[in-house]
């Protein structure tokens, strides 16, 4: 089994924002790799670049409230050999500079690494102009981009890492509120790799960011009810992981997804996609339901919308019935 933290079902579980972890990511490629760079657009302390900046002022630009000139720079800066972290939140980037990232990084193949944080509908009192509940849809359409969705801080600080030694244009999205912090600094990580954090026999809960925790607290209510859920991290939206999900499904013979992101075009599209060609089986979508956001509380947000535990429940007595 994957180990978790030992705390992982208990109310004083530690919590971190998953932001973090690029932040801690980004200190530790500063120190190995001089090629590393990072620019930002006035959001330096937000995005928790603050201490790369000011131990590695050298190799921090920022750039100003700029997101098209922000990928444009990214690119110019791969094109010169460097490896370029460019940041703001992710309604802005990619949101409002995805032409610059479609042409200049992803259509020259230029190694950018683009993190989008405050990402989905738990930035709260920001309202919907803010919420990016858009950004895996338009990231991991694009040819040569990799998508990366991390769980928790930890696994953010090892995406980040990897990120590096990569080479192509990559996406991180990020969340902004303290989350659980579950995983460990054993618990396995990989590009393209998805981890089965609970073994089940009913039905696969698959999901990606925060929702990971959710499911893990669904699936040990659902233990209670006899329903066996088997638990599936899909840190890695594209490239998916078809193998590990093909072969989950195979036993449970259903699925739900649970993304903090628009159910159209996000991780249940990615997994629907995946599934239709190898093992189509019925599947149930926890997401956001074709709608912007709107202001409030983290919690009461995800759980009007039912992005929460509550709603992967529903959906997990809905999908087995369907088998």
């Amino acid at each position: 089994m994957i180990k978790l933290s030992d705390k992982l079902y208990n109310k004083d579980i530690d919590q971190q924002p998953i932001r973090k972890g690029f932040g801690d990511g980004m200190m530790i490629l500063g120190k190995e790799n001089p090629k590393v760079i990072a620019l930002c657009c006035d959001l330096t302390d937000s995005v928790k670049l603050g201490e790369f900046a000011k131990t590695y002022p050298d190799r921090f630009v920022e750039v100003g409230v700029a997101e098209q000139n922000l990928a444009g720079l990214g690119a110019g800066f791969a094109h010169e050999g460097f490896i370029p972290y460019i940041t703001s939140y992710a309604t802005f980037s990619p949101g409002r500079n995805w032409d610059q990232i479609r042409v200049s990084i992803c259509y020259s193949e230029n190694n950018v690494k683009i993190i989008g944080s405050h990402a989905g509908i738990s930035v709260g009192p920001d309202g919907a102009t803010h919420q990016a509940m858009e950004d895996i849809a338009i990231t991991r359409v694009l040819p040569h981009m990799t998508v990366l969705v991390p769980c928790d801080a930890i696994e953010a600080r090892k995406a980040t890492i990897a990120a590096a030694k990569l080479d192509g244009p990559v996406y991180i999205r990020l969340a902004r509120e303290k989350t659980p912090q579950f995983t460990t600094d054993e618990t396995p990580f990989e590009i393209g790799k998805a981890y089965v954090f609970r073994e089940g026999k009913d039905v696969t809960i698959a999901a990606a960011g925060p929702q990971v925790y959710y499911a893990l607290e669904a699936a040990e209510a659902l233990s209670k009810e006899k329903i066996s859920c088997e638990v599936v991290n899909l840190v890695s939206v594209k490239p998916l992981d078809t193998d590990t999900l093909t072969k989950s499904v195979k036993k449970t013979g259903c699925i739900v997804t649970a993304e903090e992101h628009q159910i159209t075009g996000g991780v249940g599209s990615a997994v629907a996609e995946s599934l239709s060609r190898s093992f189509p089986v019925p599947q149930e979508f926890v997401g956001m339901p074709d709608h912007f956001g709107e202001s409030g509380e983290q919690s009461e947000l995800i759980s009007k919308w039912g992005m929460d535990s509550k709603a992967i429940i529903a959906a997990v007595k809905k999908v087995v019935k369907r088998k």
